[in-house]
C-alpha cells in the first residue's frame, strides 16, 4: 500500500490539509518548508506523480439545510458530519459549508460552489426535490449524497428498511396490533422508504392501517409530534404502540401523554428514531433504532475523495450502513390480544 498525505504529514510534522495542497502546488510556502514537505514524501515513499494531476483547491464543500435550523447541534446529523470532516481533513482537504451568501451579495448553491472553487460537495439534510439542489447535482462539481440516490453521484445511505422492519417487528412480538407511525415531512426518499417498509412489515403481520394511524409529521419539531399524538389519544381505538419520526420529537409526544395521565409502557408505548444520546439516557430508555453517524460520514468522505483522485477508479455504487435496535424500556408488552 502506497503512503498518504497523513503518513506525510506525521513524517514533517505539519497538517495534513497544508501538506495536501503542497504537494498539488497550490499553496504558497517558503521553499525550506516545501523542501521539508518533499522530503519528507520521499522518505515515506509519496507517489509524488500524484502531484502532477488536475490541479485542486483541496477545498470541499457541505450543503446542509435544517429546516429546524438546529444546525450542528442537531445530535445525529452533527455526528456524521463531524466525521466528514475528520476523514477529509485526514486526506489533506479542508471543508466549507455552503449558503446563499457570496461576498455580502445572494447566491445560488451552485454559483457559492463555483465561486469558492470548490472540489466536491457533500448534501445531507436538504430538500433534494428543490430546483436549486438539482441545478447544483446536475452541474460538473463532482457530490455525494447522504441519504438520496442519484443517477450521476454516489450516494450514502443509512438502512431505513431495515430500521422500521426491526421497530414494526418488534412492537409485534410485544403484543402490539395497533401500531401508529408519525413519518417525517414527505420531501426526501428517507420519509418514503420509512413509509413503504411501515405498510409492507404492517401487511405482513396481517395488521391493518386504520386510517389516521399513518400520519406526516416533521422531524425534529416536537409541538408538530405533540399535537398529532394528541389527536391519537382521543380516538376510541387509539395505539398501543406510536412510532415516531425520530428521537428529538419524543420530548413533544411524552409531554402530551403524561398530560393525560397516562404511563410509558404501561398504557402506551412510543419509539424513537437515531439513537441520540440524550434520550438514551432517560428513564425509561427509549425503544429506538441507532444510525451509525460515524460511518455513514466516514464512507461518504472516502467516497468523495476518492472520485476527486481517482476518476477513472471511482465507485459509483451506493452504500448502505446497517442500523441497530435499542430494545429500551418505551415499549411495553400489551396484553389486549
Amino acid at each position: 500500500m502506497s503512503a498518504t498525505i497523513k503518513d506525510v504529514a506525521n513524517k514533517c510534522g505539519l497538517p495534513a490539509h497544508l501538506v495536501g495542497r503542497v504537494l498539488n502546488d497550490y499553496a504558497v510556502i517558503g521553499p525550506d518548508m516545501q523542501a521539508k514537505v518533499l522530503e519528507a514524501a520521499r522518505e515515506v515513499g509519496y507517489p509524488l506523480e500524484k502531484a502532477e494531476k488536475p490541479q485542486l483547491t483541496h477545498n470541499l464543500g457541505v450543503l446542509f439545510v435544517d429546516e429546524t435550523y438546529s444546525g450542528l447541534t442537531h445530535p445525529f446529523f452533527a455526528t456524521m458530519l463531524n466525521a466528514f470532516k475528520a476523514e477529509v481533513e485526514s486526506r489533506g482537504y479542508d471543508i466549507t459549508f455552503i449558503n446563499h451568501n457570496m461576498s455580502g451579495e445572494s447566491a445560488s448553491y451552485l454559483e457559492h460552489c463555483r465561486y469558492r472553487n470548490l472540489d466536491g460537495v457533500c448534501l445531507a439534510c436538504v430538500d433534494f426535490y428543490s430546483p436549486e439542489v438539482t441545478e447544483l447535482l446536475e452541474s460538473e462539481i463532482p457530490c455525494v449524497t447522504i441519504d438520496h440516490p442519484t443517477d450521476r453521484h454516489p450516494s450514502v445511505f443509512s438502512d431505513n428498511h431495515d430500521g422500521v422492519k426491526q421497530l414494526v417487528d418488534y412492537a409485534y412480538s410485544m403484543g402490539h396490533h395497533r401500531i401508529a407511525f408519525i413519518s417525517g415531512q414527505r420531501n426526501s426518499q428517507v420519509t418514503e422508504d420509512r413509509i413503504d417498509q411501515f405498510k409492507q412489515t404492517m401487511q405482513a403481520h396481517g395488521l391493518e392501517i386504520p386510517e389516521g394511524y399513518l400520519v406526516e409529521g416533521r422531524y425534529g419539531e416536537p409541538d408538530v409530534v405533540r399535537m398529532i399524538v394528541e389527536k391519537m389519544l382521543d380516538r376510541e381505538d387509539r395505539p398501543s404502540c406510536i412510532l415516531l419520526p425520530d428521537d428529538a420529537t419524543y420530548f413533544g409526544a411524552q409531554e402530551i401523554i403524561r398530560e393525560r395521565e397516562l404511563r410509558i409502557p404501561a398504557d402506551i408505548s412510543v419509539a424513537g428514531y437515531d439513537g441520540i444520546g440524550l434520550t438514551q439516557s432517560l428513564r425509561p430508555q427509549l425503544t429506538t433504532i441507532r444510525q451509525n453517524g460515524v460511518s455513514m460520514g466516514r464512507e461518504a468522505a472516502i467516497r468523495l475523495v476518492e472520485r476527486l483522485e481517482n476518476p477513472q477508479a471511482t465507485r459509483f455504487e451506493d452504500v448502505t450502513i446497517p442500523v441497530t435496535l435499542v430494545k429500551g424500556g418505551t415499549v411495553g408488552w400489551c396484553n389486549e390480544w
